[in-house]
């Protein structure tokens, strides 16, 4: 992120990180027991669900700009990682009707945002099921939370439609899941909107049909996501679909209240289009083969209450953009399809591994494209701190929820990747980029598993190197290459 202010049967996916419960001994009977209301993760502990591993979601639902209301029925296929008693999902204001396991009626309780459900029995570790939750209302916009710079997020209500961006916990706003990075899952989107507006989702467009006053757009993403990076945008759009130079898949949807917005990129739809097939292609040669089967933009000018939106974010395979009008954001949140979505936090702690490392390619993009050389910008960033800046304080390896997006783990995290790299050695160092995004792609990381890899690649001690750069507060001296 940056500031600018459907029963389907799953291919392979990538299982969560989750406590599975030893197996029971021959011949003994199991022993149930309900998974855990929170994945534990140290910033949002609520965040999350134990005992099991979501695989698939089919979020299928209506919705009607005029009253603002959403109904659906969303499918969550999912694997039990314990034998299973009960089990919780993430779901926040809206009203639940029904819930089902594979096809059959469930008790449930809903303890906002705790959706608590109870099979009729059982669920066996490993056993694969489908629970079904209709559920309707008008999703609540999430308003105020510092952790996002106090800018709306999840589901915003714009005056045509929708801009959904949830990082780092609103997903629950308009979906039952289970709301946290470590459990990724395929998606597909099911919208149903007037026939004069349109849906724009993650991965590739399955399918869309008009049937009376409505229109339905099926979307399919069948590589593993992050629930906070899901998106199904509603409103007026312009599309443009293609290929980039390099030959990967591309969708652009623009809000046509851009055009001549901005008077250095009289054609809004040109500028994202162009400009993500560009930097798509770049970070692919740069970071590894992308690791999705489509690439694109989301460009909406909306507000909410009167006020600008005011973030960007990369929402995977295809980037929401508020109001952008520099091709810096969007290189920035392409290169989270490699380092935030391709490979995402474990938990929220590890943030830097998204940002620190989306903010560095932005900085190649600028030297690239004849601006600051990254040398000279992680030294501006250095220099522009004094020793008694509060800037300091921030440990970019734990920044704390509230300050988890600071600029010390945007630009400060990029210095560090700056100096790491003049430490190590060009060479080394995108060797190290390009070995941590394939070892790890679709999976979740840890700082702990970097530092690691960047002293086996590179053959050096790193660990003091580490520890004043990424855990320590203060402002050191510059580092020996």
């Amino acid at each position: 992120m940056r500031r600018t202010r459907r029963l389907l049967a799953v291919g392979a996916t990538i299982a969560c990180v989750a406590a599975i419960a030893p197996a029971a001994s021959a011949g003994s009977r199991p022993h149930f027991t309900p998974g855990a209301s929170g994945i534990g993760d140290p910033y949002f502990p609520l965040e999350g669900n134990g005992g099991y591993d979501a695989q698939h979601y089919d979020v299928d639902f209506s919705y009607d700009p005029a009253t603002k209301r959403l109904d659906g029925t969303t499918y969550v296929t999912a694997r039990a990682t314990q034998d299973l008693s009960r089990f919780d999902l993430d779901l926040q204001q809206l009203d639940v009707s029904r819930v089902t396991v594979d096809g059959r009626d469930t008790k449930f309780t809903h303890n906002d945002p705790e959706l608590v459900v109870t099979p009729r029995k059982g669920l066996p570790r490993n056993s694969r099921f489908v629970v079904a939750v209709t559920y309707g209302g008008v999703p609540q916009t999430v308003i105020g939370s510092p952790v996002v710079f106090g800018s709306p997020y999840g589901f915003v209500h714009t005056d045509d439609g929708a801009f959904i961006g949830d990082e780092p916990n609103a997903a629950s706003t308009w979906f039952p899941s289970n709301d946290h990075p470590s459990d990724k899952a395929a998606f597909t989107f099911r919208v149903t909107v007037p026939k004069d507006l349109s849906v724009i989702a993650n991965g590739r467009l399955a399918s869309q049909r008009t049937q009376g006053d409505k229109a339905t757009f099926v979307w399919d993403e069948k590589f593993p996501m992050a629930t906070y990076l899901a998106t199904a945008d509603i409103g007026t759009w312009d599309f443009k679909s293609g290929r980039t130079p390099g030959g990967i898949p591309e969708t652009v949807a623009v809000d046509p209240k851009l055009k001549g917005r901005d008077p250095n990129h009289p054609d809004p739809m040109a500028f994202f289009y162009d400009t993500t097939a560009e930097a798509t292609d770049l970070w692919a040669k740069t970071f590894g083969p992308y690791a999705f089967d489509s690439t694109g933009a989301i460009a909406d000018l909306a507000t909410y209450q009167g006020r600008p939106i005011g973030f960007s974010l990369e929402t995977q395979t295809r980037p929401l953009y508020s109001d952008v009008r520099n091709t810096t954001t969007i290189a920035h949140e392409l290169a989270h399809q490699w380092y935030g979505d391709a490979l995402s936090v474990r938990t929220w702690d590890n943030i830097w591994l998204n940002e620190s490392f989306a903010t560095y390619a932005q900085w190649l993009w600028d030297e690239k494209h004849g601006g600051m050389t990254i040398h000279d910008e992680a030294h501006a960033v250095y220099g522009a701190h004094s020793g008694t800046d509060p800037w300091w304080n921030v440990v970019i390896a734990d920044p704390k929820r509230d300050t988890m997006f600071h600029n010390r783990v945007y630009s400060g995290g990029a210095m560090v990747l700056q100096f790491l790299r003049e430490k190590i050695g060009d060479e080394t160092f995108s060797t190290l980029l390009r070995t941590w995004y394939a070892q790890h792609k679709y999976g979740n990381v840890t700082t702990p598993e970097f530092t690691a890899l960047a002293k086996k690649v590179s053959h050096q001690d790193l660990d003091a190197f580490f520890r004043t750069w990424l855990y320590s507060t203060g402002k050191p001296a510059l580092p020996q290459a």
